[in-house]
């Protein structure tokens, strides 16, 4: 006989129904499925054959190779050519033969009533519900997710939908036995257009009766949007699920059920999507049938799907434990209470509870001695007093104790006093990963280290099954020390690390000219010199480079590293203000001889030291700029952290003008820049001078950001107006260029073109970008000085012109 005959299912349908088999997915899943499943994929082979065009001639093809073959005709040829002809009209045909079983697939159908209610809600219901969420009821987290009717828990909808429709297709005469399986029916047709009979052929639902209008219209207008809606509760769910048990695998053990519903669910609805968007080509809602976060929903299906077999052990060691210590203790006191049990069935209801607690992960193959996988019944961490297991005796896991600071954990063993330890494990490994030498002056980039810390982070987190610790918060209790110049123990950390070399290795060395800041490459390059070992300073203070010692010491890391730099700005301020007071009178009369050239140009050589500024003011660039690149490495590592911490941050900085109270302008600039956002005012810089308070190669253009954020920290130290003092400054600079423009000595004018560059840095704000308050703002300082009537005609606009030639605004020209 065929395989295709139809004579074995029927044959199959009525043993079921002579020996009245009892379908309800409640009390027997595994026979009720296997039951409706059978029917369905009879169905579906037939109306496939039916859509096959030419399964005659294919039949007659067949029956010829055969015989060619074989030297003889298919037996059950003619049995096959009479279904091809008794199913032209397949369902009609159906409808007939499955006219004795319409109770028993009525009573199955019936079953899934219940069921299929509950599982086609809404999102909002699900969001009332608080579906698959485990931090909604916080208390019962370490409580198993156990149901009843486990595995419909996460039977498919898309399943149940395809048992429904196609059960009452060929059994219509059981939709008037009852008003259920009426309103099953309806519910069904209301909730898709298309069913599923193989890969991309479908059935189109509604369009066999013509009285099923109303379920129609009722799916066309409504399931889209109730799709859309479970999708969109669903990415939620499934992220914050993923998150937390990524965080604590140990969860996996009780909750493994709504794992397997979140899976369900979301493979219905990308099912759903995905059929539904290619045969839905007319309608009012095209977005109800596309979903452009669709990806998202399949990534996090995989992501947990990963989680669940790389934590795989987790589930084995929990429900064998369920098994051997809950649910044979149940069932032996089940039996115990049975009124009557015969003497051989009690035997072997016996035996039943006799392995059930025999059961065992030994010899598995994620068998670890000493399992501390949570198991019910136990306190909260593991079973009994071996929670802490043969594994408590390694040093590892002693050290770790070490530094989470536990004392034991409940059902552990109580008293139990954590070894003396020097440094615990964790805080030891991650110092040494920087490989400090303050003797050389070595370290390793902060980049290898973060990559490092990521490995052995993950290594971690591995041990958290082996010893029974919350390795989640001992790595984030490291993390955090590792952000403070010191660690509990008193020990030095990253922070201090990474502060002390690139002051006293990178900066120091930039100090001398071996170091010189690139703009373009926005880092500090090496000068290359003969007889001198090879040493990038790129491959330290580059963009990647900031980011990676952000991530690795955090803002508080941050802030001590800036107010250690700071700290050296201060003490070159210190220098300068006593080369100021050295050369007072003499600049009090060049101030006041501003207009007057040829007074200038005798008091000029009376200035002492005058290399000495150049080269303190230098430094005080150089750290600044270094400064400046640690900050915008912090900005976009905090900007990807919180980033909705960083918008109003940013907006805070944008309602700040001239004329606010300058206790408010620091104050939020202060905010401002612990998040790496650069400011007009630096209120570190401000916050050091006030505490001191008293009365291309040789980096020379770093000088352009020192004499910014110098003189405006100055200026709002001393109470004075920044943009009046700076339009002074700008003027004397100006007068003191063109004197430089014509002097004859060569001598005194070899650098005229440094000072060129040097003034347009300083109209631009100190570097390519503009200043720190925007682009261009010292091209406003400019224009507002040539608009100003006491200017001299020297800087009238013939000179503006010349000048927009050295520091063009937008378009080439200046900003006037």
């Amino acid at each position: 006989m065929s395989p295709l005959s139809p004579d074995h299912v029927y044959e199959l349908l009525n043993t079921i129904d002579a020996n009245q088999c009892f379908f309800d997915i409640h009390v027997n899943y595994d026979f009720t499925k296997g039951y409706l499943d059978l029917v369905v994929t009879y169905v579906s082979l037939v109306l496939l054959l039916a859509r096959t065009e030419d399964r005659r001639a294919l039949v007659g093809m067949y029956h010829c190779a055969h015989e060619m073959s074989h030297g003889a005709s298919d037996p059950s040829f003619a049995r096959l050519g009479q279904m091809l002809l008794e199913y032209e009209h397949p369902l009609k045909k159906l409808t007939e033969e499955f006219g004795p079983h319409t109770k028993v697939g009525r009573d199955a159908l019936l079953s899934l009533h219940f069921l299929f209610a509950r599982r086609n809600q809404g999102a909002e219901q699900w969001r009332s519900d608080q579906l698959l969420s485990l931090l909604s009821t916080a208390g019962a987290m370490l409580s198993p997710a156990s149901s009843d009717t486990m595995a419909c828990e996460y039977l498919s909808l898309e399943v149940m939908e395809r048992w429904i429709l196609m059960g009452f297709l060929v059994c219509p005469g059981a939709l008037g036995m009852s008003p259920q399986c009426l309103e099953l029916w309806r519910l069904a047709l209301q909730g898709s257009l298309y069913l599923t009979l193989l890969r991309d052929e479908v059935l189109q639902v509604h369009k066999r009766v013509a009285d099923l209008k109303e379920c129609k219209e009722h799916a066309v207008a409504q399931s889209g949007p109730l799709h859309r809606g479970r999708r969109a509760y669903l990415r939620g769910a499934v992220r914050e699920l993923e998150a937390l048990l990524e965080d604590q695998p140990g969860l996996l053990g009780p909750k493994a059920l709504f794992v397997f519903m979140a899976l369900s669910f979301c493979r219905d609805e990308v099912s759903w999507l995905v059929r539904h968007a290619e045969h839905v080509t007319k309608t009012k809602t095209p977005e109800d049938f596309t979903d452009s976060h669709i990806a998202e929903m399949l990534f996090l299906m995989e992501q947990l799907r990963s989680l669940v077999r790389r934590q795989v052990g987790v589930l084995q060691r929990y429900h064998v434990q369920y098994l051997a210590r809950f649910d044979a203790l149940v069932l032996s006191e089940i039996i115990q209470n049975l009124s009557v049990c015969p003497e051989e069935e009690s035997i072997i209801l016996s035996s039943f509870v006799s392995s059930l607690s025999a059961l065992s992960v030994k010899g598995g193959r994620d068998h670890v001695p000493g399992d501390t996988a949570w198991g019910p019944g136990d306190t909260a961490w593991g079973p009994g007093d071996t929670a802490w297991g043969p594994m408590s005796s390694h040093p590892a896991a002693q050290q770790l104790r070490g530094g989470s600071g536990d004392t034991g954990a409940p059902g552990g063993p109580t008293g139990w006093v954590p070894p003396p330890q020097p440094r615990p494990v964790p805080f030891r490994a991650v110092v040494a990963m920087a490989g400090y030498s303050q003797a050389t002056q070595e370290v390793a980039r902060p980049s290898e280290v973060l990559v490092g810390l990521g490995a052995y982070v993950t290594f971690i987190q591995s041990l958290a099954h082996l010893v029974g610790l919350d390795t989640g918060r001992i790595i984030r209790s490291v993390l955090l020390q590792q952000t403070q110049p010191r660690d509990a123990a008193g020990e030095q950390t990253l922070t201090t690390i990474y502060t002390n070399w690139y002051l006293e290795a990178l900066l120091r060395q930039a100090s001398m000219g071996a170091i010189v800041l690139a703009p373009a490459l926005q880092a500090f390059t090496t000068v290359p010199r003969e007889g001198e070992p090879s040493f990038s300073a790129a491959e330290f203070s580059d963009v990647s480079e900031m980011r990676a010692l952000a991530e690795l010491i955090g803002p508080y890391g941050m802030k001590f590293l800036s107010d250690n730099l700071m700290w050296h700005v201060s003490s070159q301020v210190t220098e300068l203000k006593k080369l100021v007071n050295e050369n007072m009178d003499t600049l009090v009369q060049l101030r006041s001889s501003s207009c007057k050239p040829e007074q200038m140009a005798a008091l000029l050589p009376r200035l002492t030291s005058a290399d000495n500024v150049l080269k303190r003011m230098t430094i005080i660039g150089e750290i600044l700029s270094f400064r400046a690149m640690a900050q915008q490495g912090l900005r976009e590592v905090f900007s990807h952290h919180c980033p909705f911490l960083m918008g109003p941050i940013e907006c805070l900085t944008d309602v700040v003008t001239p004329d606010t109270d300058i206790q408010v302008t620091l104050s939020i600039f202060e905010l401002a820049s612990a998040a790496g956002i650069p400011c007009e005012i630096d209120p570190a810089l401000v916050n050091v001078l006030a505490g001191s308070k008293t009365g291309y190669n040789n980096n020379i253009h770093c000088l352009a950001k020192a004499i910014i954020h110098v003189s405006a920290a100055l200026f709002t130290v001393h109470n004075k107006n920044i943009e009046t003092h700076l339009k002074e400054f700008l003027l004397l600079a100006s007068v003191s260029l063109l004197q430089l423009g014509q002097e004859t000595d060569k001598l005194r004018a070899r650098n005229r073109d440094s000072v060129c560059l040097l003034m347009h840095l300083v109209s631009s704000g100190g570097s390519r970008g503009g200043a720190s308050g925007g682009p261009g703002g010292g091209l406003r300082v400019v224009s507002l000085l040539c608009r100003a009537p006491a200017v001299p005609r020297l800087l009238q606009p013939p000179w503006c012109s010349a000048f927009a030639q050295l520091c063009p605004g937008p378009g080439g020209r200046i900003q006037l």
